[in-house]
């Protein structure tokens, strides 16, 4: 199932209504669909370069649209549509436990997942649950989603297809290790002692 979607999409981009297309597959990846809008932003920037900023634009506006939608499924709706797509990634178990720190962390959270291969849905639907400060989400979610799209738009950009295999295969690991490394730091600041 994963592959024909991924195979749909893939076609999606060299259609003319491709810029809608890329709207709409961001905005639902963001609430409930498998597949991130990225497969559909590389193909279509390769196809047309000048374009990249404006296919860049076009995905963090949907995905932040779409992150508000998931934010409403998990604050209005989360026993009958947040909780089964929790499960459906296997996260329900998990959400339960995490639930309870979320709000301490949540812009961490969410930027985090905004950036790396973390389902961003499981953390738009968490938010609405814990009712996260709907400011502090939509900032972190800009962030995030804007670093994101917008690094895939100038690297390939620059670097053009060539560039392609590393974001497919890489980026997301090198999104984690930033995070991880930015993360650290900020804990190891709040435990060195302050004389």
């Amino acid at each position: 199932m994963i592959r024909s979607l991924y195979d749909w999409t893939m076609n999606l981009a060299s259609h003319r209504h491709a810029g809608w297309a890329l709207f709409f597959i961001a905005v639902i990846e963001s609430s409930v669909f498998p597949i991130p809008p990225d497969i559909l932003l590389i193909p279509m920037i390769i196809a047309a370069p000048t374009r990249a900023w404006r296919y860049a634009l076009i995905c963090l506006v949907g995905s932040v649209l779409g992150g508000v939608i998931g934010y409403g499924i998990g604050y209005f709706l989360f026993e009958t549509v947040g909780r089964p797509v929790l499960e459906l990634y296997g996260y329900g178990a998990k959400f339960d436990q995490f639930r309870d720190y979320y709000n301490d962390w949540g812009a961490w959270a969410v930027f985090i997942a905004g950036v790396t291969p973390f389902p961003y849905k499981v953390i738009t639907i968490l938010s609405g649950v814990t009712a996260l400060d709907p400011l502090v989400f939509t900032v972190a979610s800009i962030a995030a989603r804007g670093l994101r799209f917008f690094v895939i738009a100038a690297l390939i950009w620059k670097f053009g297809p060539a560039i392609r295999d590393f974001i497919e295969k890489r980026l997301g690991l090198v999104f984690t290790i930033f995070i991880v490394v930015l993360v650290g730091g900020f804990a190891a600041i709040k435990l060195i002692p302050h004389g």
